[in-house]
Formats: C-alpha cells, sequence, structure tokens
C-alpha cells in the first residue's frame, strides 16, 4: 500500500511538474518572475529598506501563488482530461490525487525558494528560529493555498474560468495585503481591512521572527490561532464542500 500511494505521488510530479519544465519552459520563466518583479519595485522604491520584508514577501508569494495554480491543473485535468472520471472508479482517493498535484507545484516552485533562501541568507542573516518560523509560515500559507485551488477547481466549468479565480485570488491574498511591507505602514482604520486576508497574518509573523516590525508575544500568539484555524477551516471546508463524483 505504502509503495502503491508512493508510486502515485511520483506520477504525479512527473506529469504535472517534470514534464511541464521540461517541455514548457516558458511557464518556468514566468513562475520565477512573479515574486521578483514586486521585489525588485519594493527595492528601488523604498531604496533598499525594505528589502528583508520583500524577499519574506517573495516566499509568501511564492506559496500562494503555487497553491492557488493547483486549480488551474486540477481543472484541466478533470475538464480537459477526464482524469478524474477515471480516477473516481480506481483506488487513488482525492487526498492522494489532491497530494500528488500539490507535491508537483513544490517541485515547480523550486527554484523561486533557492534563490530567495540565497537572498535571505545574504541580506536577512536568518536565525535557526527565525528559519523555522518562516518554514512553518511558509506550510501554512501553502496549505490553505492548496486547499482553496483544490476547492476551486471542482465548482470551475472551464480553465479560462479557473485563471480568472487564480488571478483574483492571488491579487487579494498576496499582492494588495502588506506582504511587502510591513502592516505598520498602512494607516488606520484601514488596517482592519487588511487584517481581513489570512497572508497578512503569514506577513506579521514572518516580520516579527527576523525584527524588523515588534509585536507583543500576545499579538503574535493571535495571528498564529488565526492563522492555523484559517488554514484547517479550508482544508476541512474543501473536503466537505468538493465534488469529487458528479452529481
Amino acid at each position: 500500500m505504502k509503495t502503491s500511494k508512493f508510486s502515485q505521488l511520483s506520477a504525479s510530479i512527473m506529469a504535472n511538474a517534470i514534464y511541464a519544465m521540461k517541455n514548457f519552459p516558458v511557464m518556468l520563466v514566468n513562475t520565477i518572475l512573479a515574486p521578483f518583479g514586486l521585489l525588485i519595485i519594493i527595492f528601488f522604491v523604498s531604496h533598499g529598506t525594505l528589502l528583508n520584508v520583500g524577499i519574506l514577501g517573495g516566499f509568501i508569494l511564492v506559496m500562494v501563488n503555487n497553491g492557488i495554480a493547483i486549480q488551474g491543473d486540477l481543472t484541466h485535468l478533470r475538464n480537459d482530461m477526464k482524469l478524474q472520471d477515471m480516477l473516481v472508479s480506481s483506488p487513488v482517493s482525492p487526498a492522494i490525487y489532491v497530494a500528488g498535484i500539490a507535491l508537483s507545484e513544490l517541485v515547480f516552485s523550486i527554484p523561486d525558494l533557492v534563490v530567495l533562501s540565497i537572498l535571505a541568507v545574504i541580506f536577512i542573516h536568518l536565525s535557526a528560529i527565525s528559519a523555522l518560523t518562516i518554514a512553518a509560515v511558509m506550510l501554512l500559507t501553502f496549505m490553505f493555498s492548496i486547499s482553496l485551488g483544490f476547492f476551486i477547481s471542482t465548482i470551475s466549468r472551464d480553465v479560462i474560468e479557473g485563471w480568472a479565480f487564480m488571478g483574483l485570488i492571488s491579487m487579494v491574498l498576496s499582492t494588495l495585503p502588506p506582504v511587502y511591507y510591513p502592516i505598520t505602514y498602512i494607516p488606520m482604520p484601514f488596517r482592519y481591512i487588511a487584517y481581513l486576508s489570512p497572508t497578512s497574518f503569514s506577513a506579521i509573523i514572518a516580520q516579527n521572527s527576523i525584527g524588523f516590525v515588534k509585536f507583543s508575544s500576545s499579538f503574535i500568539l493571535i495571528s498564529w490561532i488565526i492563522l492555523i484555524l484559517v488554514s484547517v477551516a479550508l482544508i476541512v471546508f474543501a473536503i466537505k464542500r468538493s465534488r469529487w463524483r458528479e452529481e
């Protein structure tokens, strides 16, 4: 059983990530450029003072974009390739199916993560605790993004509609919220609007971990609780409401 599940996960990675990177390298170029475009803008606008925050924002954006991108792949496989119709009568469970595609998205993001990690080592000088904190934040961010992407893929009727959802959600979660800059730059009461996005709490925790901004311990604890609850809630929601079999 373990070998079978491992084979299923490996097949998903080969089909969805390795194949795409090998045969459509322009997709990889687009993925690499996405987080660094905003980082370059932030660097010049802030005269370099927000470079470390921008690097953290790049990590969060990569997790969001690659998590949400799963809906485009799943919609294509379900509607165009009719893969889901074959899988519903096979031993493959929705969890294994989504886990395999999710891992393929992580493989696709490796070039971004490698470059951002090098920049983080050079310009942020992360401690072990900071690195672990940022890794945990990235994992939670990826989890709720994957859950959103999976749910959207099951209600999206066409790949083009899925692209529209992807662009909208990516903007709402990674471009508009204070991901590439501190939330303290937003004046009150507009700051409360930023709290509506879970990625704001991802950025707050990450920025606090490197000492760029300092929040109270209670506020950081609340941010962790909110981020964890949002991740769990979206996973449960996706499982309960997503359509694996056509009605």
